[in-house]
């Protein structure tokens, strides 16, 4: 759990509430969230904010980012923001240091920021494989070294955003799944190589979960296009998750497989991995709109 550590945000352009202003579990401490501009990462920050923390917000997108910070300012909430992507080393300094100078810590690294994609292997052009590798691995790697200083100081906290398709490939989704699972070992990694600096490192997989109508991801050449069909009984809320992940974070948990799909997946491929394959082939058969 986290104690209540109160200090003072101040902006020469906006005035701030205090980190402390608000009682939670967050209380006084600093989270950066990659991929906040909207989605989970949105839902997270918001969160974050009404358990009494400040929340620097990132994403690609400045209208929709900084619609995003005017809407929490509106509920007055302590927040930053930065335009940053994240496959770019030299943005990941700079939104590190967005916290560093407005709110002077930095206590919490979620990255979530990643993209997509939905066409299978055989089709896919080398670089949206290299361009989908690069948001989760990359998207993962650079903000952590940047923040890496900062989170020793304060024996933070660090949450990488996984999937269940990590746990077991998922067709349609190569470079999506071999990203995913590379974070969830990178995690396992930094925990055993950085265990004397007392910060936490942890995965959560998310499952299926309901998108902004917005949302897309990439096809075969590189184009934008709809998430493929998810049947909306299967699908969490983003407040649901949101919540999910920052009791993870309370925690200090290790892992956590969010849904029961994803536990089901799990054991599937820990004990019975041919059962678990041929259910995916079968699927794959039947349900073709399910991946395409």
């Amino acid at each position: 759990m986290f104690d209540a550590n109160p200090a003072t945000a101040t902006s020469p352009t906006l005035p701030r509430p205090p980190l402390a202003v608000r009682k939670g579990p967050f209380a006084g401490k600093v989270a950066v969230i990659t991929g906040s501009e909207s989605g989970i990462g949105r839902e997270t920050a918001r969160a974050f904010c009404e358990q009494g923390g400040a929340v620097v917000l990132n994403g690609r997108n400045a209208e929709r980012l900084e619609h995003t910070r005017r809407q929490f300012v509106a509920a007055g909430f302590a927040v930053a923001s930065c335009q940053a992507d994240v496959t770019d080393y030299a943005d990941c300094e700079r939104l590190i240091e967005t916290a560093i100078q407005e709110f002077g810590q930095l206590d919490v690294l979620v990255t979530n920021a990643s993209i997509s994609m939905r066409c299978y292997f055989a089709d896919m052009q080398p670089e949206v494989f290299r361009q989908v590798l690069d948001s989760n691995v990359y998207g993962t790697v650079y903000p952590l070294k940047a923040a890496l200083p900062h989170l020793t100081q304060s024996q933070g906290s660090v949450t990488f955003i996984s999937s269940i398709s990590a746990l077991n490939g998922m067709p349609s989704g190569s470079a999506y799944c071999a990203g995913k699972a590379a974070v969830a070992n990178l995690a396992h990694t930094l925990r055993l190589e950085l265990a004397h600096t007392g910060i936490h490192f942890g995965v959560v997989h998310i499952g299926f979960t309901q998108n902004d109508a917005e949302k897309r991801v990439l096809a075969a050449d590189g184009q934008p296009v709809p998430i493929a069909h998810r049947p909306p009984r299967w699908q969490k809320t983003q407040v649901e998750v949101a919540s999910i992940i920052l009791g993870h974070i309370r925690r200090r948990r290790q892992r956590t497989v969010i849904s029961a799909l994803g536990r089901l997946i799990v054991l599937l491929h820990t004990y019975f991995p041919r059962l678990g394959d041929w259910i995916v082939l079968t699927t794959i058969r039947r349900l073709r709109h399910f991946y395409e």
